[in-house]
């Protein structure tokens, strides 16, 4: 294929993700009655409060993404070195990719193809690294607010409760244990034969040393703090006089469900609405306002950057040897 038809075949692949994820994106706000339950929910709400309020929820949507951007310069620092802004413009490219891809596939090829050919297969291991340290946190904060949920809400004996509790421990330290030694993955990895003739592409697992990974992992508990506030502002905003501490504990939990479902970016706040209310009818009965606020930050922090990266998608590389703007 010569260098012009490769070029040709990079604007039409481009231009297809584009139109792909607008398609997706235009339909699914079109069907979106819970964007509308949102709008009416405000409807007595002073509007310097909205613009407040709406306003400090989006600036914790570009500062999560920018984390996540900080933490994909650092995992990728022993491999090919890419400025902050490179890895903003990865990070909300592959944002794109993923909001139609099953499990936020497209999330992986948005952010390899801004490297070069040869490191790709690697960095797609070492994005792997950083989810699975996002996923740690999921999992051991939602342990934690199970227990707090089983306590407060399912009738049990003190022994039972233990058992819980005790599981609970034993779950999270697991994920823990595994995300601080992720070498060992490395080590099995190379004990297996079909398994070891690739190991020039997993061979970076073996280089996260515990330090590197404390650092990941920092940058996973400050984007976790951020979208949880998120979620703490709306639903302080819109249903006062709930405990803080349930709320704290059922975002925990919501986070917890979600991880564990297979989705799609798009179709995901059909999911997110139906588990958020199932664990918040437990301190509420305001479902019309529980469904209104996931809906809200599912479009903050979803469409909003897969619109914004719609621009970066132009910028990707493909072939590895032509030049992009």
């Amino acid at each position: 294929m010569t260098g012009k038809q490769k070029k040709i075949l990079s604007i039409l692949i481009k231009v297809t993700i584009v139109v792909f994820a607008f398609w997706f994106i235009y339909h699914k706000l079109i069907a979106n009655k819970n964007l509308e339950n949102f709008r009416s929910l405000l409807k007595d709400i002073p509007q310097p409060e909205i613009v407040s309020v709406i306003g400090l929820v989006v600036l914790l949507m570009f500062l999560n993404w920018f984390l996540e951007a900080g933490k994909w310069k650092h995992l990728m620092y022993n491999i090919e070195g890419i400025s902050f802004y490179r890895a903003v413009e990865s990070v909300f490219c592959g944002l794109t990719m993923a909001i139609f891809t099953p499990n936020r596939l497209g999330e992986y090829g948005g952010r390899v193809f801004f490297l070069s050919p040869k490191r790709r297969v690697v960095g797609i291991v070492a994005m792997s690294v950083g989810s699975i340290g996002q996923l740690v946190l999921t999992n051991v904060f939602g342990a934690i607010a199970a227990c707090f949920f089983v306590y407060r809400f399912v009738p049990m004996d003190r022994v039972f409760f233990i058992t819980v509790v005790f599981f609970a421990v034993v779950f999270s330290l697991f994920f823990l244990v595994f995300y601080f030694n992720i070498r060992w993955l490395n080590g099995l990895l190379l004990s297996f034969k079909f398994t070891r003739k690739y190991k020039k592409f997993y061979s970076i697992l073996g280089r996260y040393r515990k330090g590197e990974l404390f650092k990941i992992i920092l940058f996973c508990f400050a984007r976790y703090l951020v979208f949880s506030s998120q979620y703490f502002i709306l639903f302080v905003w819109l249903i006062p006089g709930l405990n803080h501490g349930d709320i704290i504990m059922m975002t925990c939990l919501l986070f917890l469900v979600q991880s564990a479902l297979p989705s799609l970016d798009l179709f995901d706040v059909g999911i997110r609405s139906v588990t958020a209310v199932e664990l918040f009818k437990h301190i509420t009965d305001q479902h019309l306002a529980v469904i209104a606020c996931t809906a809200s930050i599912w479009l903050i922090n979803i469409i909003i950057p897969a619109i914004l990266g719609s621009y970066f998608v132009f910028k990707l590389n493909f072939f590895g040897n032509l030049k992009t703007n």
